[in-house]
Parts: structure tokens; C-alpha cells; sequence
């Protein structure tokens, strides 16, 4: 396998309240979209909704997962100053801000916000892996 993540799909109870939510963020979905799913261009991943049902149904799993999924996303970004501005927008387009924006533990800044169908995102500073100026972050080899 190759290593490479290359869509990441949420799960969604309303694609229309779902699709609204990441629209007021900034995501533009794609002409690729069509039907029951959206796609957004996310950096060099794609992001998209699906309905969760259908989602479940695909992947042959029950759809009844509630609380904690062990995942979150992350969005990283350039300025500390940024973590609390990045909140705010989530809040703002209908997100819940669970954890505000605070030092961490590992030296960088950072806080999270659930989307509408609870998907955990995080928002970070980390001063130890500086975004690339098309905003991709690049590990150290």
C-alpha cells in the first residue's frame, strides 16, 4: 500500500444542514458532488458528506455509533492568535466549540469544535511543524 490518505468521509445526519456548516467555514464543494454526497478540496485530501446511514450501510457496519469515535480531525494553522479565530468561525457557522483554545501540553496552542453531527476537529498551532506557504504540512523525513 502505498501511504496516503486520500478522502476522508463524514458520516452526516442532514447533508444540507451539513454541507451549509462547512460552506460557512470556507469549503467549496466540488462539481464532483452530486446526489447524496459532497465533496470538498481540502489541501491535498478531499473532504466529503455522505449520509450516514448510507455510509454505515456501505462499509456493511450499524450506524448506531454515538459519543467518542476515537478520531478527530486537525486543522493546523499559522499563528497561535489563529486557534481562538478558527473557533469562532465554527461556532459562529453552528458548530460547538467543546474545548476553548489553550497551551498544550506538547508546546503548541490548540482547542476543539464539533460539527453539527458531533465530528471532532481540532484546530492547532504547533511551532514545531510550520505550514508550508500553499498551507500543507510537511513531517520531517
Amino acid at each position: 500500500m502505498e501511504p496516503r490518505v486520500s478522502i476522508v468521509t463524514l458520516g452526516v445526519a442532514n447533508l444540507a444542514r451539513a454541507r451549509a456548516f462547512y460552506e460557512a467555514l470556507g469549503f467549496r464543494a466540488s462539481s464532483a458532488s452530486q446526489g447524496d454526497i459532497v465533496f470538498f478540496q481540502a489541501g491535498g485530501v478531499a473532504l466529503a458528506l455522505y449520509p450516514r446511514a448510507a455510509l454505515a450501510e456501505d462499509a456493511a457496519v450499524g450506524a448506531a455509533g454515538v459519543g467518542f469515535r476515537g478520531v478527530t480531525i486537525a486543522h493546523n494553522v499559522r499563528a497561535k492568535e489563529d486557534v481562538s479565530a478558527v473557533l469562532a468561525e465554527a461556532q459562529a457557522a453552528g458548530g460547538q466549540v467543546v474545548k476553548p483554545a489553550q497551551d498544550v501540553f506538547w508546546g503548541g496552542h490548540s482547542g476543539y469544535f464539533a460539527d453539527p453531527d458531533g465530528h471532532l476537529w481540532e484546530v492547532a498551532w504547533n511551532p514545531f511543524l510550520p505550514l508550508e506557504e500553499d498551507g500543507a504540512l510537511k513531517l520531517p523525513v
